[in-house]
């Protein structure tokens, strides 16, 4: 039953706060850390495996803690993904060499990934509904704050301590959430949700192990340029091998009785639009997160942490419109009119982003206020997907719903800078060939600027395609509705 005094819960909800800034700060840290951690480490693995390591680990296992906390209970899923982030953190602080230190990334990335989910999904459990926009909302404010501050983050501790620190930092503060959250957080709340009594008793195995592996192959194809992989691993072996593994899951999911992924959940319009929004806003997310600092840094010769420094208008704006989302939602706004402004702000800003380029190609504070409609289109956005796909799922499903459009999220940050990057790397090769032999610094960044102008271009037409799917965000069906009520709206 979902607690009724807000302030009881207040306790339970900042820990869930803390471990989903955790969570997200190990995502980004290490972008400042890895050159010393490279020169500090000895072993002959590729440094760049460290941060994909994590990545690999985190975005496998969300779905498959979606589906366990359906059937063993949120609480004990989110204690077992704190354990292993805590282990895994100090694996990571004590390793000697290379190999320890990915094998811990890998260790760390298997509760950092549950934390990403089961931190959103627990929040039904701790508001009444009219009170879970503006938590969701909050949760949503701090993973992108988190994420902007990470590399500013790794690049003071590089700086004035160690990196071990930014591993052994996680230790106190994630022993401290797990204590308090075992003490104060309501169990097995979802007791009284009907569901089928088989369904909490199995688990598709076979289906995990298909997504896991398409999901490996897929996201080692995106890291293929950076993890000096064996010749016989091609970027098309990769991407054919995941595309069939992906064929066989979709195909399992659709044959058996009890699916990791029910695909009946991507027939509700609603759902469908929210998962492939979520995709979206990984692309503009990390697009905006890995570009532009190297744009400034290698263009504008800025050092990492005033590169770093100059994200804050996509910080602020990703705040304060999360803080807004959240009431514009208790307030029961429309979730399609809110996502189609959303989206309209995110293109706002990919467009600024160009015309900055194209005429202030030198001045990193244009380049700087062009992300602040970016970070209000995302924090706006953010808070609708969760709260979406939890007013339109099955009770029973709310787990798996929760966390399919968080994976999808991450696969698309991932899929789509890698996609992006090789764009990257094309238009300035090509461009760079014209020059002359030995091109002058005003020309590498002229070349950078100009592919970084594609590049943005594409962004912007991936969130196109979000606000078309906006469309989809309209009134529900009685039947499609959770616990068979009516919605006015589908996030509101």
């Amino acid at each position: 039953m979902t607690t009724t005094d807000p302030r009881a819960a207040l306790m339970p909800f900042s820990m869930l706060v803390l471990t989903l800034v955790l969570a997200a700060l190990d995502q980004t840290i290490l972008s400042t850390a890895l050159p010393v951690m490279a020169r500090e480490l000895p072993g002959t693995w590729p440094t760049a495996w460290a941060f994909s390591a994590y990545l690999l680990a985190a975005t496998v296992v969300i779905t498959l803690y979606g589906r366990l906390a359906d059937m063993l209970g949120k609480k004990p899923m989110l204690l077992l993904a704190i354990g292993l982030f805590l282990a895994g953190s100090l694996a990571c602080g004590a390793s000697h060499d290379l190999r320890q230190l990915v094998l811990a990334r890998a260790l760390q990335g298997a509760g950092g990934g549950g934390l990403l989910t089961l931190t959103m999904l627990t929040v039904p459990d701790l508001f009444a509904p009219e009170q879970r926009g503006r938590y969701q909302a909050l949760l949503g404010a701090s993973y992108g704050v988190a994420t902007m501050f990470g590399p500013l983050l790794g690049a003071a501790l590089v700086e004035h301590w160690s990196w071990h620190w930014a591993f052994w930092l996680n230790v106190p503060l994630a022993a401290l959430a797990w204590t308090v959250l075992a003490l104060t957080l309501p169990s097995r709340t979802d007791r009284a949700r009907p569901a089928p009594t088989q369904a909490r008793q199995r688990i598709d195995w076979l289906g995990a192990a298909l997504l896991t592996s398409a999901l490996v192959c897929l996201l080692l194809a995106t890291q293929h340029g950076q993890l000096n992989l064996p010749e016989r691993l091609s970027l098309w072996l990769l991407l054919a091998v995941g595309a069939k593994f992906t064929a066989v899951f979709l195909w399992r999911q659709h044959r058996t009785a009890h699916p990791l992924l029910p695909l009946t959940l991507f027939a509700r319009p609603a759902y469908a639009a929210v998962s492939f929004i979520g995709l979206a806003t990984g692309v503009g997310l990390y697009a905006a997160v890995v570009f532009l600092p190297q744009y400034l840094q290698i263009g504008l010769h800025l050092s990492p942490t005033r590169s770093a420094w100059h994200l804050l208008p996509l910080m602020a704006g990703i705040t304060v419109a999360a803080v807004a989302s959240g009431k514009l939602l208790r307030a029961q706004k429309p979730a399609a009119v809110l996502a189609r402004f959303a989206c309209a702000l995110m293109l706002l800003s990919f467009a600024l982003l160009v015309a900055a380029l194209r005429w202030l190609p030198l001045e990193a504070v244009a380049l700087s206020v062009a992300l602040l409609p970016l970070g209000l289109g995302l924090g706006l956005v953010l808070p609708i997907v969760t709260v979406v796909a939890q007013r339109v799922s099955p009770g029973h499903h709310m787990g798996i719903a929760t966390a399919a459009p968080v994976m999808l999220r991450s696969l698309g940050g991932a899929a789509g800078v890698a996609l992006l990057g090789a764009l990257l790397t094309r238009l300035m090769r090509a461009e760079l060939t014209a020059a002359p032999m030995h091109p002058s610094a005003g020309a590498v960044t002229a070349a950078l600027g100009h592919a970084l102008q594609s590049v943005y271009g594409c962004a912007a037409a991936v969130v196109l395609l979000a606000l078309l799917a906006c469309a989809w965000l309209q009134r529900e069906r009685a039947s499609d509705a959770p616990a068979g009520h009516v919605l006015r709206e589908a996030a509101t």
